[in-house]
């Protein structure tokens, strides 16, 4: 049998993401009932049929797999394979069951099992804001972009997005030259910055934040990843802004992961005639969203102990009214 000391947590746990049918949710099931040790790889049906969200067809295969040497085998190469990848990429592989794992994430209702980080695992835990929008931005979104996240950044808040181009773009790169930190979330693996492939950018934000993903290392930007990945957005932050967007689009889904998260979720309103503007300003008027007229409306919401402009007015006593007075 193989001890503890001869597996990694990781390097289990990347097994046990390769189980079809295993998503986060279950996923976490697993670890929370037999523990990221040997014991988790020899569950045989009965025992896994007793765990919840686990049904009996699932429970059947997993244990096929889990019993059989070539699927293991194979399993355990592809982990390693990660592993070597992730050391060359001078990455880290954070568990759920890893301290450094950030806490927001482990909150959600599926958080991933593991995140691969490059960069400043601690930036992950920082006090934070989303920022996202449309790749379409226009010039007021540029400068309300710029301007929110200059000074949100200076007010110590790292500014998280998705790397994408227009806004989210816009949103690291104002993090970076206010001297602040920024993290960015992919929908692919953490080797492959497609966006920023002449590194303009990319370098920038691992000096202080990071670039990080739930997809393995070498994955593709495939479309099916980044809802997955827009709720690792919402999921890290204390809060999303939505800049610009459409009704329909990432940012929107975003929107309604953080609210599904029970996160805030803030917006910057804008021209009734601009498309740009027609999601921000929906959520706004289904009081979805708050709408974002300064960074001191953000950091009223988020962290108001922090804003001393903000504190509530001096009760005073009502003045006395005679009789007639009090009547009317």
């Amino acid at each position: 049998m193989t001890t503890t000391t001869e597996q990694s947590v990781p390097l289990l746990l990347l097994i046990i993401s390769q189980l079809p049918g295993i998503g986060p949710s279950r996923a976490r099931a697993l670890v929370n009932r037999f523990g990221a040790v040997p014991a988790l790889l020899e569950a045989d049906y009965e025992a896994l049929r007793q765990i919840p969200g686990i049904g009996e067809t699932i429970a059947r295969e997993t244990a096929e797999r889990l019993a059989s040497p070539a699927w293991l085998g194979k399993a355990r190469e592809e982990a390693e394979k990660q592993l070597a990848r992730a050391e060359r990429l001078e990455a880290s592989v954070v568990t759920i069951l890893d301290p450094a794992y950030p806490p927001l994430l482990k909150e959600i209702y599926d958080p991933p099992l593991l995140i691969f980080v490059r960069g400043n695992v601690s930036a992950l835990s920082l006090p934070s804001l989303a920022v996202v929008g449309t790749r379409k931005a226009t010039a007021y979104g540029k400068q309300a972009t710029e301007f929110i996240c200059r000074e949100m950044a200076s007010n110590g808040y790292a500014i998280f997005s998705g790397l994408a181009y227009g806004i989210d773009m816009m949103a690291h790169r104002a993090a970076v030259e206010s001297d602040g930190v920024t993290v960015a979330v992919l929908g692919c693996g953490i080797d492959r910055i497609y966006t920023d492939p002449a590194g303009r950018l990319w370098p920038r934000i691992l000096e202080r934040g990071a670039i990080v993903s739930e997809e393995w290392i070498g994955v593709k930007p495939e479309p099916g990843n980044f809802p997955r990945r827009n709720r690792l957005i919402s999921g890290l932050t204390q809060g999303t802004l939505i800049v610009e967007s459409d009704l329909k689009g990432g940012s929107m889904i975003t929107a309604a992961c953080a609210l599904e998260q029970n996160r805030e979720v803030f917006a910057i309103p804008g021209s009734i005639f601009s498309a740009a503007s027609r999601g921000a300003n929906f959520l706004i008027q289904q009081n979805q969203a708050k709408a974002a007229l300064s960074p001191e409306d953000i950091l009223a919401e988020l962290d108001p102990a922090r804003n001393p402009a903000l504190k509530q007015p001096e009760a005073h006593e009502p003045p006395a009214l005679n009789i007639e007075e009090s009547c009317i």
